[in-house]
C-alpha cells in the first residue's frame, strides 16, 4: 500500500503531475498570448472588453480552485498592466495609477476591483460545476456539456457583475464624474454595461467551455462520467 502522506507531498513536477503541470504552463502562455495582442483585450471608448476569463473558467474545471485562483490572479495581473500603459476612460477603476476623474491621483482601491473577481473567476466555477454534478446519480456526454455550458456562462457574469458592482459601490462618483452625469444615474449606466459586455462574454464563455473542457477532461482522465455503478 502507497504511503498517504508521500502523496499529498508530491510536488508539481512529479512525474503523476507532470501532466497538469505542462497544460497549467499552456494555459498561462495562453492567457498572456490573450491580454497582449488584440484577440483578448478589445479596446473600446470606455472599457477594455475581454474574453481572457474564458481560459481561467476552463482552468479552473479542469485542474480545480486552487490553480484556477492562480490563472484568475494572473488575469487580474494583465488587466492592471494593460489599463495602465493603454489607459481607457475606466482605467481608473483597474489601475491605482491612473487618476480618477476629479482628482490628480489613482485609488488603492482599483487592485481591489483588478483582482478580487478575477481571482473568484478562477475559483467559483469549479465550485459551480461541483454543484451542478450532485442532483445526478448517472450521466451521459449531453448532460456534461449543458452542466460546462452553465458553468461557463455563471463564471462569465461572475466576472462582469463582480467588476461592474465594485465600480458602482467604490467609484460611482469618479463614474457620474467622467460620463457626465449625475450619480443617481450610474446604477443604471452601469447595468446597460453589464447587458451589453456581459451577455456577449457569457455567451462565449458558455459555448467554449462547453467546447473545450468535454474533450480535455477525457483526455486527461479527469471527472468522469457517472454511471450509477455501485461503488467497492
Amino acid at each position: 500500500m502507497k504511503n498517504k502522506s508521500s502523496t499529498k507531498s508530491r510536488g508539481l513536477f512529479h512525474k503523476d503531475n507532470m501532466q497538469d503541470t505542462i497544460l497549467l504552463c499552456l494555459f498561462i502562455a495562453i492567457i498572456l498570448v490573450l491580454a497582449f495582442t488584440p484577440l483578448g483585450m478589445i479596446q473600446l471608448p470606455l472599457i477594455k472588453a475581454t474574453i481572457l476569463h474564458v481560459p481561467v473558467i476552463i482552468g479552473s474545471v479542469l485542474f480545480g480552485p486552487k490553480k484556477g485562483a492562480v490563472l484568475g490572479f494572473l488575469f487580474g495581473l494583465c488587466s492592471f498592466v494593460s489599463n495602465t500603459f493603454t489607459p481607457t476612460a475606466l482605467s481608473f477603476a483597474f489601475s491605482p495609477l491612473i487618476p480618477a476623474p476629479g482628482t490628480d491621483s489613482g485609488s488603492w482601491l482599483a487592485l481591489v476591483i483588478c483582482f478580487i473577481p478575477r481571482i473568484l473567476v478562477g475559483v467559483l466555477p469549479w465550485f459551480v460545476f461541483q454543484l451542478l454534478r450532485l442532483p445526478f446519480k448517472k450521466e451521459n456526454y449531453q448532460l456534461r456539456t449543458i452542466q460546462l455550458v452553465i458553468t461557463g456562462a455563471v463564471g462569465a457574469f461572475v466576472n462582469t457583475a463582480f467588476v461592474m458592482g465594485l465600480i458602482y459601490v467604490l467609484f460611482r462618483d469618479a463614474y457620474a464624474s467622467m460620463k457626465g452625469v449625475g450619480v443617481d444615474a450610474v446604477l443604471g449606466l452601469i447595468m446597460g454595461v453589464v447587458a451589453t459586455n456581459g451577455v456577449p462574454e457569457a455567451i462565449a464563455a458558455a459555448v467554449l467551455t462547453g467546447a473545450v473542457c468535454l474533450p480535455m477532461q477525457r483526455l486527461m482522465k479527469r471527472d468522469p462520467l457517472k454511471t450509477g455503478a455501485p461503488k467497492e
